[in-house]
């Protein structure tokens, strides 16, 4: 066993990797499931839940919704599994099995009656837990009923599957407590005849966790079997609240908040004053609780010593003053600035910068990051053409565009993003072009708007694993950044996306999280070390040894993603052109 690892670097196996990824728009997490079914090597089963939605399969009838689905809250999408009409929303438990099947008989295509038969068997296992061991299937219905052979049954599962190339998609849903009167709207799965129930309405109180837990322990008997190599999970915060209380102000549409100050010590007085009567600032009580919530406790104190190889040596010599000298002439802002990079002067000197775009204040408020949030400035229109300007004096052959997050605007910056794009190609042809962008929300229309550009690299950081998600990136989202990357791939795109390490993370997660990155086809990914920026930002929680950071290269590698550059001080950008090199030498070989 290795250091870091499930199992022995560089011995490829399939394992199923279970995702509790909270509450997911529907269209997201069909982008990251079709990215999974396309790129993965292992098994994943991911459980969430969806926002109100109603599905229509590949045969649904339209006539069987039967109110204009705007007009209750509710959104209406074409799925592509089978079956007719069906409800998801708060309260009912989503899960999506994409796995690899046996053929039938022998042969190449699987079962599709079989593996829904293996679907809804988990549904009638899990439920048989709870008590309800009148839980059964109903002939000529997919799906789990309660008292199937009486003369009142009732759907308490709906099934819906795709098979194609011996790989799955879809699964179930299993209604733990849903709003039931959304049921009333559609004429669900086009049964007209019977009824719908919940584990709620049968009389059993559980919580969902409970539910998600059971299923697990029946899915990791079923799918995680001899032919499979053990399991793993990782799951997301648990939400003990509804609402968007906890996300950066920007988000809810506030506008940009400011820091909460605390006391220097236990003794301090309520207004914020410590012992020697001065008031210090410290991570806010906000992003305290997100930490405690992760399970993550304490940390490095603000002054320990960083250790010898996290000493970046800073030597800005003739090239790295003539960039400085050409960004101030044309006005322009690098990340590797705003952001505190510990490579500038490396980067610099070897004529490498990361442009940052749509202004230097973010919409977001990341509890690792440096960059401005206060209110954003208005887009300056000129500010591609002197990117592009920029790119040309320098004689860059590999430029690195990336942004702050506009949540602000409707496009989310993704049009500034493009036009970046394709003034750089405009004025200097040869040039490779990479970019690091953010979630734009998850709006289709926004991303696509920068793939439609063509960036040789696309970028986005999922910073970090799902248990820190919310302490760390409160605005973002772990399925959603994974839909992002997934969505970039099917467009064709190099994809691209990095860590931030030593924030409470365990080796394990990194492995975990690695092997979602590789289960969508993502051929970049950076690794680096947290540097805290001030103290109210989130605390150090370990520093990483160099060795361990190799591990995680050779770790992620095995896993079939092309290059990992995996380092101490290793950044979004460092490296950029050689590991882009690297990526397009894999997508050669395969």
């Amino acid at each position: 066993m290795d250091a870091v690892g499930e199992r022995p670097i560089g011995e490829p196996s399939r394992r199923l990797r279970v995702r509790w990824l909270g509450r997911v728009p529907y269209a997201e997490a069909a982008d990251l499931q079709h990215a999974l079914f396309e790129h993965g090597r292992d098994d994943w089963l991911l459980l969430l839940e969806h926002p109100h939605v109603y599905t229509l399969g590949a045969r649904a009838d339209l006539a069987n919704v039967l109110v204009d689905p705007g007009s209750v809250g509710v959104e209406l999408v074409r799925a592509d599994r089978g079956g007719d009409v069906t409800y998801h929303g708060p309260g009912q438990l989503v899960g999506y099995p994409i796995l690899s099947l046996p053929g039938k008989g022998g042969g190449d295509r699987p079962d599709t009656v079989a593996h829904v038969r293996a679907v809804e068997q988990l549904v009638i296992d899990t439920l048989a837990e709870l008590g309800l061991a009148n839980a059964g299937r109903l002939p000529q219905h997919p799906g789990v009923w309660i008292d199937p052979e009486s003369d009142r049954p009732r759907k308490i599962a709906a099934i819906g599957v795709r098979l194609a190339r011996g790989r799955s998609m879809h699964g179930f849903a299993l209604n733990v407590a849903p709003e039931m009167a959304m049921f009333d709207h559609i004429v669900p799965c086009g049964i007209a005849d019977k009824g719908v129930t919940s584990i709620a309405q049968e009389g059993i109180e559980v919580s969902m966790r409970e539910v998600v837990d059971l299923v697990v322990a029946r899915a990791v008997d079923r799918w995680a079997g001899p032919g499979a190599e053990g399991w793993e999970r990782s799951d997301v915060v648990w939400r003990t609240r509804e609402g968007d209380e906890d996300l950066a102000p920007f988000s809810r549409g506030l506008g940009a908040g400011a820091p909460v100050r605390r006391a220097a010590d236990h003794g301090a007085a309520a207004g914020g004053v410590g012992g020697s009567g001065v008031a210090v600032e410290g991570p806010s009580l906000r992003l305290r609780g997100r930490l405690a919530a992760a399970g993550v406790a304490g940390g490095l104190a603000v002054d320990e010593r960083k250790p010898e190889w996290l000493r970046a040596r800073v030597d800005l010599g003739d090239g790295a003053l003539a960039i400085r000298r050409t960004l101030r002439d044309l006005s322009l802002v690098t990340v590797c600035e705003e952001a505190g990079c510990p490579n500038l002067s490396e980067c610099w000197a070897d004529g490498t910068a990361t442009f940052m775009i749509n202004g230097e204040r973010c919409t977001r408020a990341c509890g690792f990051c440096l960059v401005d949030t206060r209110r954003p400035e208005p887009l300056d229109v000129d500010e591609p053409a002197r990117v592009a300007e920029a790119v040309e004096r320098l004689g860059l052959s590999y430029a690195v565009v990336t942004t702050v997050a506009r949540d602000d605007l409707d496009d989310d910056g993704a049009g500034a993003m493009a036009a970046t794009v394709h003034a750089i190609r405009d004025r200097v042809p040869g040039a490779q072009i990479e970019v690091l962008i953010s979630d734009c929300r998850g709006r289709a229309e926004s991303l696509d708007r920068i793939f439609a550009a063509r960036p040789d690299v696309l970028n986005h950081n999922v910073e970090t694993v799902p248990r820190l998600q919310r302490a760390v990136r409160p605005s973002a989202g772990y399925a959603r950044s994974l839909a992002v990357l997934g969505r970039a791939r099917a467009a064709g795109l190099v994809t691209k996306s990095g860590l931030v390490v030593g924030m409470g993370e365990t080796d394990d997660e990194i492995l975990a999280t690695l092997a979602d990155l590789a289960g969508i086809g993502v051929s970049i990914v950076t690794i680096g070390q947290y540097l805290r920026p001030t103290s109210h930002h989130l605390p150090v929680e370990r520093w990483v040894t160099p060795a361990q950071f190799e591990q995680y290269r050779l770790a992620g590698e095995a896993m079939g993603i092309d290059h990992v550059e995996s380092s101490p001080l290793t950044r979004s950008s460092y490296h950029a052109k050689r590991a882009a090199h690297a990526a397009d030498a894999g997508e050669r070989d395969r």
